[in-house]
């Protein structure tokens, strides 16, 4: 936008923007959602709709439930994309770049993924399917690394090219190097680290997405140009405050003008205030009248509204309290398609973590020494897993309700489903804790659940839970197990493991 030669780079925007000219809007994006403040809070206001009440993901069953959790404990990843942090500055990412990418560098031993953030300025391009552009096969991967030179003096820059395949791109055949697209070169292909792309606001064939604000730099800038112009306009008018008129010869106006001027032994201030003013009969002394002036600030409230809505937040929100920018049903009314925005960026992030996870339960599934049981057939360029017995992979990414409902209609309403005896005990646990607000829900629920995925009723014995494993036919002795060597998990993952 403030580059020359900027219709060049846009030229074929009708096609897709160009990759410099996506570098330089990131950049501009960027130093603005930084320094504007209404780029910066309306980016936080997207944050905090999206990610500030968290989110609560765990799997249905219990064996795939420890390695999603185990997964999600990690501290590298944590840090990468499923800490506090982390979602902050993957969520602003999308506000300035539209482009996120997650690396799942897997360990073909134990199955074991750590997840990291590629920089969105070192993919170059994105490979797809010659006969579907919509199905991405490998991303292009383009930086500089620094090695020692020969002597070990000095560091010098090589260029290193990387292809990362999509994350589900499987082929039956898997070349160690592909021939660069640009290059010709031959490349090294990661298929340890199968990668995630997240891009918003793109249009249908578009290999990248574009920043949400992306739309409202413009406006953002006309803004600040409006409220720049307008302190000026008020400093003006504040040094001439006053009006002297005279009658007379020249000689009386330039003796009325000594006698106005400020005494120093009164005032010692270039803005005479608290000066004291000595006029003549024919003097008059008045304040400027402000009645012709323009000073009002809130005529630059149409430029305000067109940045919120190019964020997709209420003008409202955006300038501050909606008792001093319009009232309070205009805000709430104004606050509804927000939350639908939100909840529509929540999916994106679902599917984003569905496909991760996935990848987690599969790579556990395929390794040697995983944690998890089945097959991986493959299906094209695609894989799929089936766990062993009765175990599925189902993951549930449950998000906060946007909307603020009182934590008694919500238990109310679980009571009465309860009331039903259609949802298993543990399903009315999990509700029942959402609703009261509790963070981590998992660590309670596992002292509700035995060792082999069944609930437990808090105020129940270990002699009722026997007697009650008897009254359906199990077997009692099982409850003493558990995870403990010997115990029926143990018998039943060595069973898994036999050949």
């Amino acid at each position: 936008m403030y580059e020359p030669g900027w219709q060049e780079l846009t030229a074929s925007a009708a096609v897709e923007f160009s990759r410099e000219g996506l570098r330089q809007i990131s950049a501009v994006c960027r130093i603005m959602a930084v320094k504007n403040p209404l780029i910066k809070r309306g980016l936080a206001l997207r944050q905090s709709y999206v990610w500030g009440q968290g989110v609560e993901i765990s799997a249905r069953d219990q064996r795939v439930n420890r390695v999603v959790q185990e997964f999600l404990d990690d501290e590298g990843n944590k840090r990468s994309l499923f800490g506090a942090v982390a979602r902050e500055q993957a969520d602003r990412s999308l506000g300035t770049d539209g482009n996120l990418f997650i690396a799942c560098f897997t360990s073909p031993r134990d199955g074991n993924v750590q997840i990291r953030i590629v920089p969105w300025d070192e993919v170059s391009d994105v490979i797809t399917n010659p006969e579907d552009k919509s199905e991405p096969w490998f991303y292009r991967h383009e930086a500089w690394i620094d090695e020692p030179t020969p002597g070990g003096n000095g560091v010098i820059q090589r260029p290193r090219l990387v292809y990362y395949p999509a994350l589900g791109y499987r082929p039956a055949v898997k070349p160690s190097q592909i021939r660069d697209t640009a290059t010709g070169a031959q490349a090294r292909v990661r298929w340890d680290a199968p990668l995630v792309h997240v891009k918003v606001n793109a249009l249908t064939g578009w290999k990248f997405g574009i920043g949400d604000a992306y739309a409202a730099v413009d406006w953002a800038s006309a803004y600040k140009d409006f409220l720049t112009d307008w302190a000026r306009l008020i400093k003006s008018l504040s040094r001439y405050a006053w009006r002297l008129t005279t009658k007379g010869s020249k000689q009386a106006a330039a003796k009325a003008r000594i006698a106005a001027a400020p005494s120093k032994t009164t005032s010692g201030d270039s803005n005479w205030a608290g000066a004291t003013a000595l006029q003549t009969p024919d003097q008059m002394l008045e304040a400027i009248p402000k009645s012709g002036a323009t000073i009002d600030s809130d005529s630059g409230r149409p430029l305000a509204a067109m940045v919120a809505s190019a964020l997709d937040v209420p003008v409202t929100m955006l300038l501050g309290d909606p008792g001093v920018t319009g009232n309070r049903a205009t805000a709430e009314t104004l606050d509804t398609p927000t939350e639908m925005m939100a909840e529509q960026r929540r999916m994106v992030w679902t599917e984003a973590m569905h496909a991760i996870l996935g990848h987690v339960i599969a790579s556990s599934v395929r390794a040697p020494e995983g944690a998890l049981r089945g097959t991986v057939t493959q299906a094209g360029t695609r894989e799929q897993v089936k766990l062993r017995g009765r175990a599925e992979p189902t993951i549930d990414i449950v998000w906060p309700d946007v909307d603020e409902v009182a934590p008694s209609v919500l238990i109310d309403a679980i009571t009465k489903a309860d009331q039903t005896s259609y949802l298993p005990p543990l399903v009315v646990a999990r509700l029942l804790l959402q609703a009261l607000g509790v963070r981590d829900v998992d660590e309670i629920l596992k002292d509700l659940t035995g060792p082999d995925g069944v609930f437990v009723a808090p105020g129940v014995t270990a002699g009722q839970a026997a007697a009650d494993r008897f009254r359906r036919g199990e077997d009692p002795a099982a409850l003493a197990g558990g995870d403990e060597p010997g115990g029926e998990q143990d018998a039943e993952t060595a069973s898994a493991q036999a050949p």
